[in-house]
């Protein structure tokens, strides 16, 4: 399993994720955590649902448009079997609700915010993902 190194297109990706976190900070004093922004807009429950919708709108075009302009685009492939994706996906939304925000969230703006929760969340995170891929690539021998 051969993970990509992309570093001048992570930078200028975690540059645009950090400027749209203190755009919407300070224009609108919100968080840019994900998981939060979706909550608001399923369904659309509160009074502020269209910054939310720009937002999201944008953290889809985004991509799109590097794809469809640029023709640049990182191939995805996955050799886990749907699912374990499926199952995956529903433990990591179980883990978001009791870590009260998702890693969007708690890593990007509420360290930026010294927040001792983020931080901690942010530790339990990365901790938990370093154990999962040990665990899954040297335990289980991945999944080929």
């Amino acid at each position: 399993m051969m993970t990509e190194f992309t570093p001048v297109a992570s930078f200028f990706g975690g540059t645009l994720i950090g400027l749209a976190a203190v755009l919407l900070m300070a224009l609108h004093g919100r968080i840019a955590g994900m998981t939060g922004i979706l909550s608001g807009l399923i369904p659309p429950t509160v009074p502020d649902w269209n910054w939310r919708l720009a937002f999201l709108a944008g953290a889809v075009a985004a991509p799109a448009l590097i794809v469809g302009l640029g023709g640049y685009a990182i191939p995805f492939q996955s050799d886990v079997p749907t699912p374990w994706l499926v199952i995956g996906g529903l433990i990591v939304g179980v883990g978001v609700h009791c870590g009260a925000g998702c890693p969007s969230g708690h890593g990007v703006c509420g360290i930026a915010r010294l927040s001792r929760r983020s931080i901690a969340a942010t530790c339990v995170f990365m901790a938990s993902t370093a154990v999962t891929v040990f665990v899954v690539r040297h335990v289980l021998g991945g999944f080929a």
